[in-house]
């Protein structure tokens, strides 16, 4: 796809790679026909896009940009917004008891690989992050990476996804007891936001000032390079950081070296940033399997999904494949109200997935969809996914965490033979067709009992996210939509 359907605004680089990957989502779900990645009425690259809202809006932003000019696979003109505040080097943040001060200094770009593409796993950072892994205990299943191409390119692997096999959450929705996609309590939504830091962060990060909304910041290394002081606008107004991965790819198809690689340069960088490290990430595209799983609790990382009640019936907007051209505005809130009605049936709370990275995905949240979850009612408890998840902002991050209520995963790894790890722990909604006080330790995560299916490792499970898990389980169980 050309990068012309991406305002200039954004870096080249990114605009390129991220519009081959979106394109490679959609052929994904027509492979599979059924809607591993997406909502059931997801438009397809010849389907008729609808010209309207087909339901009534109750509530809107009175300064919304109008649907009418929130343009399908091309630019928009409207300008960026600068961030609320620059902070100076050492400045404290105020929503997290005892948090250590920003660095003297951002990050210096030359100082980090190459953006937009995985980094080496040669350098000497890379070897001492790989050794550290090597060193943690973690059984790392020998699983091979994945065929670039989605489900419908790795058929030989398809059979072998469920709980009893490789827990591919792409190809199938199998999810272990690590794995984050919905919060307790119902009518809770874990808000967040992949993919950047953009220049139309700001415009989100001004609604949310306006509305007194927090939210989850899935941030991509190559990204936070780019606009590092726009990261700790986001930190120091009370948000979540969370790791995205350095260059957005499809986790499964990388080898072990380089997702060790792809994930510790994004805690990297975004420690040099904040001054404080993630103990949680979010797969690119959800793209997550028992090795990616074993993976991320090696480095103290927890993966958060978003909430799939059934094959066809996922908690994702689609608003990334506006710029793309496949969906448009109405059909992104039509997706909307379908996750709306879906909540009201379930027995959970819930997480979305939604993207800052884009000027029209930036219009239809502050425009439409904050709006209309504002006057929901039953009225939504709209937090950070880790607040969802009933624990302090603090938890989400190794220096602040509390590690007597919310235990790191590394501080519980329990290796046991293959043949007692193999299935348990595990749901799933799809089909294959389709240590005590604060933290400053290498330990992390607290949902965690992943374990690796067909391989050789227990990861025991923290009692918090465990009881999570346990109540998303039953819920998808008596909820097949």
């Amino acid at each position: 796809m050309k990068c012309r359907v991406l305002s200039a605004l954004l870096l080249p680089a990114l605009a390129c790679a991220h519009n081959v990957q979106l394109h490679a989502r959609q052929s994904t779900t027509a492979d599979e026909n059924s809607a591993a990645l997406s909502n059931a009425n997801t438009a397809t690259a010849t389907s008729v896009l609808p010209s309207t809202v087909t339901f009534p809006l109750i509530s809107e932003n009175p300064t919304a940009v109008p649907l009418s000019e929130i343009n399908t696979g091309a630019a928009q003109t409207q300008s960026t917004i600068a961030i609320s505040t620059t902070y100076a080097g050492g400045s404290k943040p105020t929503w997290i008891p005892d948090a250590p001060a920003l660095p003297p200094s951002l990050p210096i770009p030359t100082n980090y690989p190459k953006l937009d593409v995985t980094p080496p796993t040669d350098s000497d950072e890379a070897k001492q992050w790989i050794q550290e892994v090597m060193n943690s205990g973690v059984y790392i299943p020998d699983i091979a990476p994945t065929n670039p191409g989605g489900c419908g390119n790795n058929t030989a692997v398809l059979a072998n996804t469920s709980s009893s096999g490789t827990c591919w959450w792409t190809c199938g929705g199998c999810t272990r007891s690590t794995d984050v996609s919905v919060c307790p309590t119902k009518n809770s939504w874990g808000v967040s936001y992949d993919d950047g830091p953009s220049p139309y962060t700001p415009n989100l990060l001004q609604y949310f000032d306006q509305e007194d909304i927090r939210a989850t910041f899935f941030a991509i290394g190559s990204r936070i390079i780019s606009r590092p002081a726009i990261l700790q606008d986001e930190y120091l107004t009370g948000n979540q950081i969370a790791v995205h991965t350095w260059s957005h790819p499809y986790m499964t198809t990388k080898t072990t070296e380089q997702v060790i690689v792809e994930l510790a340069w994004t805690k990297k960088v975004i420690k040099d940033t904040l001054g404080v490290t993630p103990i949680y990430w979010r797969p690119p595209y959800g793209d997550i399997d028992d090795r990616v799983r074993a993976i991320s609790q090696a480095l103290n990382l927890i993966p958060i999904l978003w909430t799939r009640i059934s094959p066809t019936q996922t908690f994702d907007t689609n608003d990334w494949s506006i710029p793309e051209g496949s969906v448009n505005v109405y059909e992104v809130l039509d997706n909307w109200e379908l996750i709306m009605g879906n909540s009201t049936k379930i027995d959970t709370g819930f997480i979305v997935l939604e993207h800052d990275l884009f000027e029209q995905t930036v219009d239809v949240a502050t425009g439409y969809i904050l709006p209309q979850a504002l006057a929901h009612q039953p009225k939504y408890n709209m937090t950070p996914i880790i607040e969802c998840l009933d624990m302090p902002l603090a938890n989400a991050y190794l220096e602040t965490n509390d590690n007597s209520s919310h235990p790191l995963p590394l501080a519980t790894v329990t290796p046991v033979s293959s043949s007692s790890a193999s299935g348990a722990g595990a749901s799933s909604t799809g089909s294959s067709s389709s240590g005590d006080g604060k933290s400053g330790s290498s330990s992390s995560s607290a949902s965690s009992s992943s374990q690796s299916s067909g391989s050789g490792s227990l990861m025991v499970v923290s009692p918090v996210l465990l009881s999570v898990a346990i109540g998303a389980a039953a819920a998808v169980a008596t909820l097949f939509l």
